[in-house]
């Protein structure tokens, strides 16, 4: 297994970044009886540190989708 790149540890840095306070929001609504508010930001935190590695998989990164928009190539290169 390769290790990440220094933009994929850049990427989950940057979403960490926006993660953590969300989830500790959503940590202090569930605390402070509002458990539907704190649902709500801990799946949004989650989303924003899962969806950016899914969609990266799914459609590849900027050099793949650009590598099978050039004419002339095949998807297996």
């Amino acid at each position: 297994m390769d290790s990440p790149g220094l933009l994929a540890l850049i990427q989950l840095a940057s979403g960490l970044v926006f993660a953590i306070p969300l989830a500790i929001i959503g940590v202090e609504f569930l605390g402070g009886g509002q458990p539907l508010l704190g649902l709500g930001f801990l799946s949004l935190a989650a989303v924003m540190l899962v969806l950016p590695e899914y969609l990266t998989r799914k459609v590849g990164g900027p050099r793949d989708w650009i590598r099978r928009r050039l004419p002339g190539r095949s998807r297996e290169e």
